[in-house]
């Protein structure tokens, strides 16, 4: 037999004594806490580079860019370390350990002066400003990719570890886990609110030292809840032996090598292992998409008659069906994704030029003025309300028509939150319009003073994209954690975390563009004058052509099928379930 890398495993210690609800509100929490920490930096930063280390304006936008995609993307290295090597519960341990480490180098770096540069001295003509030493830099740096590092991995495991806790094929623990990403995203969405206000309000009245302590602390929280549920935790339910992304080489390097062999009509002729010792074990059943992959199941020392020789072709010349197929996903799932950053580019308009819109306008709230980095709360409240609303009473509402545990499916979840961005976009154009019309009717083009217009106008583009948010982000990740391969359940998630990554790197490269192209829509730096209603709707006109690209994916999308072997406990026949 072949020793291929697509075998997984459960242990043989029986667990039915954990999982479950329980054990996931440590998931919650852990979560809430650390994306506190996170979400508050990501939305301030910028003002830290510009203020306190004397970064240039630009170098302080791209420096916070820079952050957010890396952080993001790196999602891909957590998940690959988790799937390969370390369980989901020690991946989020140690990059939460990592991203404490990134904190207390940044709260350092802030509390003593020695370690910045000078604050810059202003006169009636000019600013002067000493540069960040090499020295200085590389503190910053240092602790700002650590953090990176630390929450991607966090990112990437901590949805698997959660969903893990739940068995699919119970029907009562799938309802159940049909709950779990919904209230995952209710979690992340608290500590997000108390991020944006909470810790933005410490930053900018005591210190930014006090603010990276805080979120430091929030960091150390969340590592002990997630030990604390350790002893209620569900262990990876297939554990993977060896590299996910060595076995799609594997099957890439086994078709190519196998070019020239005929392809059997029967799959009982392709070749597959069937692992006794395994108490369960999860087979990919063949679909008729990317036949020329198949070839790489396809044993080359099989006889005329049907038997096999003594030669053992390799793990690079014979691949199972079940890796194939893991391919055949890999492949069928990425246009899927693709048709997905197009939404996060426009959620990254809104956290930029929304801000700078709500800077236009009054901001007085019974008494008191809100921080312009604290604007985003606007539609994490939304989705605080919404996402009760849609799993008490959508979900089950919808379930009794359709017989889905989640209601509507993936697929059909994440078309409603791309419907919900070009709306949102639409919208915004229309509130922009009206907006610069209150300044053309007060003579306050150019004055630089507050609008007569309350920021909460913004509120309806921001509700609309808080629901957009609810049903495409959660409804990624659960088609993703779905989807994927056992072994390789965490670099699922982690892919959908990458949506979010290539959005942000696409905003500058859609705003410049349309910048040369409409001849300076938003370049005069007053957004009194610019065309910044043109330009959402621009991107809705936009949205809603991607979305008919994302229906063509969704259309040609096959669902995998699966076969899960289970070995009785007297050393009986298998029995097999299909899901």
């Amino acid at each position: 037999m072949v020793n291929s890398p697509c075998i997984f495993q459960t242990e043989p210690q029986k667990q039915s004594s954990r999982g479950g609800r329980r054990a996931v509100l440590f998931v919650y929490a852990t979560e809430g806490l650390e994306n506190m920490a996170f979400i508050a930096n990501a939305l301030s930063l910028v003002t830290y580079f510009y203020g306190f280390m004397n970064l240039s304006m630009t170098k302080s936008a791209t420096t916070l860019t820079n952050f957010m995609g890396t952080a993001f993307l790196l999602t891909l290295v957590g998940g690959y370390i988790s799937d390969t090597y370390w369980s989901r519960f020690k991946t989020c341990l140690i990059f939460l350990l990592i991203e404490l480490v990134g904190y207390v180098l940044l709260t350092v770096q802030a509390h003593y002066p020695q370690l910045r540069p000078t604050p810059c001295k202003f006169d009636v003509a000019q600013a002067h400003c000493e540069a960040a030493d090499r020295g200085q830099l590389a503190l910053l740096y240092t602790g700002l990719y650590l953090v990176a590092l630390g929450t991607s991995g966090v990112k990437a495991s901590l949805p698997a570890l959660g969903a893990d806790q739940f068995d699919e094929k119970d029907p009562k623990e799938a309802t159940q886990m049909s709950s779990y990403f919904n209230w995952f995203l209710f979690s992340l969405t608290i500590g997000g609110i108390l991020g944006v206000t909470f810790v933005v309000w410490i930053g900018a009245n005591h210190g930014w030292d006090l603010a990276f302590g805080v979120s430091a602390v929030a960091v150390l929280f969340a590592l002990l809840s997630l030990c604390m549920g350790k002893s209620l935790y569900r262990s990876n339910k297939f554990n993977p032996k060896g590299s996910p992304l060595l076995s799609i080489l594997q099957v890439v390097v086994a078709s190519i090598r196998n070019r020239k062999l005929p392809v059997p009509e029967k799959a009982e002729e392709l070749h597959e292992i069937h692992d006794k010792a395994a108490q369960e074990h999860e087979y990919l059943q063949r679909t008729e998409q990317f036949r020329f992959l198949d070839r790489a199941a396809v044993n080359c020392c099989r006889t005329t008659e049907g038997s096999t020789d003594s030669r053992n072709p390799g793990a690079w010349s014979l691949c199972t069906v079940t890796q194939v197929e893991e391919v055949k996903l890999l492949i069928r799932m990425l246009p899927i994704i693709l048709s997905t950053v197009f939404m996060n580019t426009c959620i990254a308009q809104l956290q930029t030029f929304s801000i700078q819109q709500a800077m236009t306008l009054d901001r007085n709230f019974i008494g008191f003025k809100m921080p312009g980095p604290s604007i985003p709360v606007i539609p994490l409240l939304f989705m605080l309300f919404l996402i009760p609303l849609y799993d008490r009473v959508f979900v089950p509402l919808v379930r009794k028509f359709t017989g889905i545990p989640t209601g509507i499916r993936h697929l059909h979840r994440i078309s409603v939150g791309l419907v919900l961005s070009s709306i949102a976009m639409a919208v915004a154009g229309v509130v922009e319009t009206w907006r610069k019309s209150v300044a053309v009717k007060h003579n306050m083009v150019d004055s630089g003073e507050p609008l007569p217009m309350s920021v909460f106008w913004l509120g309806f583009q921001y509700a609309i994209f808080g629901a957009a948010d609810m049903f495409t982000l959660i409804g990624l990740l659960e088609f993703f954690y779905a989807e994927s391969a056992a072994g390789m359940k965490s670099l699922g998630t982690a892919i959908s975390w990458c949506s979010i990554a290539f959005g942000y790197f696409l905003s500058s490269v859609v705003v410049e563009t349309v910048n040369k192209v409409s001849g300076g829509w938003l370049a005069s730096n007053n957004l009194n004058r610019d065309r910044l209603n043109y330009f959402y709707w621009l991107l809705s006109g936009l949205s809603v052509m991607n979305f008919g690209a994302y229906l063509l994916c969704a259309w040609w999308y096959k669902y995998k099928q699966v076969e899960v072997v289970v070995q009785k406990k007297q050393g009986g026949s298998p029995g097999s379930v299909e899901a």
